[in-house]
Formats: C-alpha cells, structure tokens, sequence
C-alpha cells in the first residue's frame, strides 16, 4: 500500500483560508475548530497540530493578514509623489482596512474575559504595521524637507490615534463622509507638520 503524502503547510494555509472565511462571517465566538475541521477536510488533531488553540490560529491569521497589509501598502506608496500624497493615501487605506470584518472577530476576541494576556499582547501588537509605515512617510517627509523637523515616533503615534479615532464610525457613516472626514484629518495633520 502506498503512503499517503501530507503536505504540512498546505493544510495550514487551509486551516488560515477557511478559518478568515469562518471568523469573518460567524464572529470569533461562534466559530470552532470543528466548524473550521469541516470546512477544511481536515481533523481537528491536523489543526490542533499546527495551532494549540483557537486563540493562536487566530494570532496567527490575524498576523497574517498584517503582513499582507503592509505588503500591499508598500505597492501602494510607489504609486505616490511625495510623502503628503502618501499620507492622504495610508489614510484612505487605513479607512478601506478598518471595514474588514476580520477587525471586528479580532475586537470581539479582545473583549473576552478569558482572553490570554500573550492574545492580548499579540493583537495590539499588530499595530506596530500601520505606525511603522506612518513613522516611514513621516520620516521621509523630514528628510527631503517638506515636514519640519520633530519625533517622528511620536507624530507616529499621533497620526495612528487620529485615524483611530475615525474608526469608530466606519459602520455609521456613509463612505464619501468618512472619507471626507479622513482626507480633513490628513489635512489637519499636515498643516501641523509642515514647515
């Protein structure tokens, strides 16, 4: 009889498909491995293989799909022209990113009384992407001159809390307000920044 061959990452690139599918329509709460187990073909002991608990698969997809963020926003900023455009363009991305329903299993997740701290610590983690490449725009905005000089790290943090802040009405406002009101905030930060 021949060996069955198993392909170890395949079936974890499966688990991650199914599981963003599943979290992203159910909700992290109402999804289980078992939903995840017949979605995918695979049994539980494959998935419990490759992630301990259904916590740290979602870490994991969660981690994911940043990467996956942040490459897509490097493609993103070549298309700019300068470090202004680029920050009128992060805030329309950031925007577009925020209505993902991934988010909302993950805020779901984090709201949980028995959510692990190292959970915890991983998903806020998760921001260092999007202030990362804001520190990287605004650096470059100093550099060439265009931004007077400052801490980048800090303005970082402040353009994060800023576009954050929009967050909390992506699901209530119409998207050409919203939108409005993130190219406003660009604006606001610019006149604060630029020289």
């Amino acid at each position: 009889m021949a060996k069955r061959s198993y392909d170890s990452e395949r079936v974890r690139q499966d688990v991650l498909k199914e599981a963003e599918g599943l979290f992203s329509r159910k909700g992290y709460t109402a999804t289980s491995i078992a939903d995840i187990s017949k979605a995918t073909g695979h049994s539980k002991g494959h998935i419990y293989y490759h992630f301990k608990s259904k916590e740290e698969l979602f870490v994991a997809l969660a981690q994911q799909t940043m990467r996956s963020w942040g490459e897509r926003w490097r493609e993103r900023a070549l298309t700019c022209s300068s470090p202004s455009d680029k920050l009128y363009a992060i805030a329309d991305f950031v925007m577009n990113n925020y209505k993902q329903d991934l988010l909302k299993a993950g805020q779901e997740l984090a709201t949980l009384s028995d959510v692990q701290p190292s959970t915890l610590q991983a998903l806020y983690g998760l921001a260092s992407t999007p202030i990362g490449a804001y520190r990287e725009i605004i650096g470059e905005g100093m550099a060439n001159g265009d931004f007077r000089q400052g801490d980048a790290d800090r303005l970082s943090l402040l353009f994060s809390g800023w576009l954050g802040g929009l967050h909390a009405f992506v699901h209530t406002l119409d998207k050409d307000t919203l939108q409005e009101l993130y190219r406003e905030t660009v604006s606001l930060f610019l006149r604060a920044i630029s020289e």
